[in-house]
């Protein structure tokens, strides 16, 4: 065999075995959390703790009502915010997200984890925006 035979076979073995590892962590995030539609998420929002997982510029130009920002970068660190009696609902612009917070949350004992379904794109209950001084 050549050098470019084997290199080919080398890149095609890590190729697959990516594959394979992104297929296993994406069911491994959607079991972590429930994914709920608007009207799921607004019923039951009072008796929850809602994090938005976005930024927080992004959480500044508007947020659901209610909500408190912890990015997700900064998760690991302030989970200890988070009671894991209640339920979390997470959101963010999309829901990717939400789901490796919720996988990251799951991993430190909490068990009523849910995500919203289409994200805060699709929100269309009440929001918060930060008011600008001009």
């Amino acid at each position: 065999m050549d050098i470019w035979t084997v290199v080919t076979i080398l890149l095609w073995v890590f190729i697959i075995t990516w594959g394979v590892w992104e297929l296993i962590q994406y069911f491994r995030r959607k079991n972590a959390a429930t994914a709920l539609e608007n009207d799921e998420f607004r019923q039951n929002m009072r008796r929850a703790q809602i994090v938005d997982v976005r930024g927080k510029d992004d959480y500044n130009v508007g947020h659901i009502l209610g909500a408190r920002n912890i990015p997700y970068m900064q998760l690991k660190q302030r989970m200890g915010e988070l009671r894991n009696d209640l339920p979390v609902y997470l959101y963010e612009d999309k829901k990717t997200l939400s789901y490796r917070a919720a996988l990251i949350l799951k991993k430190n004992g909490f068990e009523q984890l849910y995500v919203l379904k289409g994200g805060y794109s699709e929100w269309d209950g009440k929001i918060k925006k930060k008011k600008t001084i001009n």
